[in-house]
């Protein structure tokens, strides 16, 4: 299933690139990938969403489940648990430079796109938001909900940035693990700094 969704948002990706939004049908990349329109559907309600990609209420269900699955050990293993799901959902999508490369085209042809990717980002925030408050049995509003996940979206953008330079040499796990660890010496305490030195 998850093969096939890839290979439509590819597809959709490339002609989006191509031709733009309005230059190909569902049909084109119903036939390119060897499916029915109605496959088609059942995994994107438009061509728009097939070129953003994956079902994000799905995605959503998966990441919630193996975060929550990880139960409530206090805040300090917050970060480090979602952390490695997100990781886990990397390793198990198998994103990789071309389908970066696939999205900036799609994205440079058609920029209205980019604000529906925008809001989708900033409601994907949002629920994780919710999940860590949930787990962590706080409110939605809690200040370290929202700290641990407006870190983590921030050194999801840096590692996101490191790993696509083509003169990168690391593999997205380590590059996000790396930050995390710089990040963790910066904000140690002044006299774990001083041992650590």
């Amino acid at each position: 299933m998850l093969e096939t969704a890839t290979q439509l948002t590819s597809v959709a990706r490339r002609l989006t690139a191509e031709r733009g939004l309005n230059g190909f049908t569902v049909e084109e990349v119903c036939e390119a990938v060897d499916v029915s329109r109605r496959t088609f559907f059942n995994y994107f309600p438009t061509k728009e969403d097939a070129v953003l990609g994956a079902d994000p209420a799905g995605e959503l269900q998966r990441f919630s489940e193996a975060f929550l699955s990880r139960g409530s050990r206090g805040w300090e293993v917050v970060i480090d648990d979602l952390l490695e799901v997100i990781i886990e959902h990397f390793e198990t999508t198998g994103h990789n430079h071309l389908e970066h490369a696939e999205f900036t085209a799609a994205i440079e042809r058609e920029p209205r796109l980019l604000l529906r990717f925008m809001g989708a980002t900033r409601e994907r925030e949002r629920q994780a938001v919710a999940l860590v408050a949930s787990r962590e049995n706080v409110p939605d509003d809690d200040p370290r909900a929202e700290a641990v996940v407006g870190i983590l979206t921030t050194l999801l953008k840096h590692a996101g940035e490191q790993y696509l330079d083509p003169a990168g040499t690391h593999d997205f796990p380590t590059i996000l693990r790396n930050h995390l660890a710089a990040l963790r010496v910066v904000l140690a305490p002044p006299a774990s700094r001083k041992a650590r030195s």
